[in-house]
């Protein structure tokens, strides 16, 4: 398959893109342009202007935003097949927060010109734009939610099996394993705790059987996460 052929088949795995033909994913693809980024490398910073999006194809990129009192708090890790970007892309308004290469990062950007010809030829293109851009704003509230009111085992649990969903979304109750590479303290940053909490957190998931803890991987019993994450 040529590099276009898998990009074309990168796009179709994202969420954004997932429901559009042939024609919007080639037309896609034909936009695009491979940009790489080093481990540590701040991507673009909040409030920076921006009209690129961008599509990871290896790596993952940390999305954080700084607190009044200087701390960092990551609320997304963008890893192979996630788009990061697209709000100030559409809106043209300012970065709403940090992008950093948490590990060396292969990726696509789509300018805003690029999309803008693009949904003239598929319209198709920005209806998909419109409700993954809802999507945003339900993951986002229901991550606050969390935040605010839940107790960290279930955090975590909800964390696993959004993990589990982005890579096999008919998942069963058996054992579905997922790739995690990210530090403990990198975790805590991500669900708003602290590192020996979620340390602690882990241990309880997996001592119930939730998860089991690979090298780089972790181990996701469904029907189990979904009980201690009150989806059951």
């Amino acid at each position: 398959m040529g590099a276009k052929g898998s990009l074309t088949e990168l796009i179709s795995g994202t969420y954004l893109f997932e429901d559009l033909g042939e024609a919007a994913l080639e037309a896609i693809a034909q936009e695009m342009r491979p940009v790489s980024f080093d481990s540590g490398q701040l991507i673009f910073t909040r409030g920076d202007e921006g009209r690129d999006a961008y599509l990871v194809s290896e790596g993952r990129v940390r999305l954080s935003v700084l607190t009044a009192e200087g701390r960092e708090l990551s609320f997304a890790h963008a890893e192979r097949g996630a788009i990061f970007g697209e709000i100030a892309m559409v809106d043209e308004g300012p970065r709403s927060a940090d992008a950093t290469a948490a590990t060396k990062v292969s990726a696509y950007s789509l300018s805003r010109s690029a999309f803008l010809r693009v949904i003239e030829k598929e319209a198709a293109v920005g209806d998909a734009m419109m409700r993954f851009l809802c999507r945003r704003i339900r993951e986002a509230d229901q991550q606050l939610e969390a935040i605010a009111l839940c107790p960290i085992e279930m955090r975590l649990a909800r964390f696993f099996l959004a993990a589990v969903n982005a890579k096999e979304a008919d998942a069963l109750d058996s054992d579905v394993e997922v790739a995690f590479t990210m530090s403990q303290s990198e975790l805590a940053l991500l669900i708003g705790a602290s590192r020996p909490k979620v340390n602690t957190a882990l241990s309880l998931l997996e001592a119930s059987g939730a998860i089991k803890r690979g090298k780089n991987s972790i181990f996701c019993n469904v029907d189990e996460l979904e009980n201690i994450a009150g989806l059951g």
